[in-house]
């Protein structure tokens, strides 16, 4: 049975990518089976291998299975906009079936798999349903990324009121510095720790190099590890 972790954010730019790399390389530290699902990416680059994702193509090398790019990011948009407003403006209805089927094929491969989601908790898409409808259809455990900075307080807590809400375990949450660190971060750290219903499952300091310099496993834990 593979265990399966929807990742999503306060909001965009908060980087779920960053830990979801974080915890795929911890996962294969532990030896799992990891792969990687972004199901739906917008602010696609095109490239000699075709229309391609940065934050798609990191979790495709944070894995330890193999897979074609196809599996991991099925709906990719080139504009840098809400994805289905880039759907909408090239004719393409994003079809939640078509995630699960990508999900289930993801599964049957890998024994820890990481779902990252695009944007925060209520990212439309299409006109009625959310990309959380699909993670509650699905019953995905969620595992929800705060960037540490002014305003969060409120976005994580909010975030955590509807995840709960929408019936799906919340597993735990991961501070990322989206910022040069000040004075009142580890306040808010704390803040959250008394208010979210679910563990820290670690703290990511600000980086400004590329992702692929850098071995993040050692500032989370898995969910599993806490229980």
């Amino acid at each position: 049975m593979s265990k399966t972790y929807f990742v999503t954010g306060t909001d965009t730019d908060v980087g779920k990518t960053v830990v979801s790399s974080a915890l795929m390389q911890k996962a294969v530290k532990l030896g799992y089976n990891v792969a990687g699902y972004k199901p739906i990416a917008s602010g696609c680059e095109w490239t000699a291998d075709g229309l391609r994702n940065s934050d798609a193509l990191i979790l495709k090398s944070s894995g330890s299975v193999a897979v074609e790019y196809d599996w991991v990011n099925p709906y990719g948009f080139e504009p840098a906009i809400a994805p289905h407003f880039a759907a909408k403006a090239q004719g393409i209805h994003i079809e939640l079936s078509v995630l699960t089927q990508g999900l289930t094929r993801l599964q049957s491969k890998a024994n820890w798999l990481l779902v990252e989601g695009a944007g925060g908790w209520r990212v439309p898409v299409d006109d009625q349903l959310f990309l959380s409808d699909w993670v509650t259809e699905n019953k995905l455990s969620v595992i929800l990324v705060v960037g540490v900075k002014l305003g969060c307080l409120s976005h994580a807590i909010l975030t955590a009121e509807a995840i709960v809400r929408d019936g799906l375990p919340l597993v735990g949450w991961v501070a990322n510095h989206v910022e040069l660190e000040s004075a009142q971060d580890q306040a808010m750290i704390q803040t959250l720790c008394d208010h979210l219903p679910c563990p820290l499952l670690g703290e990511i300091p600000f980086i400004v190099e590329s992702l692929a310099m850098h071995d993040l496993s050692q500032y989370v834990q898995l969910p599993e590890e806490c229980e």
